[in-house]
């Protein structure tokens, strides 16, 4: 995996921030970056999860994947961070976020954010269907 944050290297050693609660590691599959993300995802640590896909978008990948199965709380403000995400690719990439389970999908769905963001269960689903659009001569 490549470190994208210079922060990627604690979370692959299996080790939390100091004092946030929050883990990220980037992984960069040819144009497809994938963040995967671990802890709690709140007013304090959405700072983090935003410059970690500011440097992940900064070099223009074609998709972009927010891992967040492993996030034990999802809060409002992580929310909007997602739908930042979103917008700031949407123009050049493709963006979904894995979510599965009562503290990531059920509260993005109970607030529709599943019609606006690609939902997945897992990453390799995420990775599929990008590929798949990648590879589908009718899209631009």
């Amino acid at each position: 995996m490549e470190s994208i944050d210079g922060q990627a290297q604690v979370a692959r050693e299996g080790h939390e921030l100091p004092g946030t609660g929050l883990t990220i590691a980037a992984d960069r599959k040819g144009g497809l970056v994938v963040l995967t993300v671990r802890g709690s995802i709140d007013i304090l640590t959405v700072p983090q999860l935003a410059d970690a896909v500011r440097e992940a978008i900064s070099g223009v990948p074609a998709g972009l994947i927010i891992d967040i199965t492993a996030v034990d709380f999802l809060s409002s403000a992580g929310m909007a961070a997602l739908v930042t995400a979103h917008e700031n690719i949407a123009p050049t990439g493709k963006f979904g976020v894995v979510a599965d389970g009562p503290a990531t999908e059920r509260p993005m769905r109970l607030v529709g954010l599943d019609e606006t963001i690609l939902m997945y269960a897992t990453v390799e689903a995420a990775a599929a269907d990008f590929a798949e659009e990648s590879n589908d001569p009718y899209t631009a």
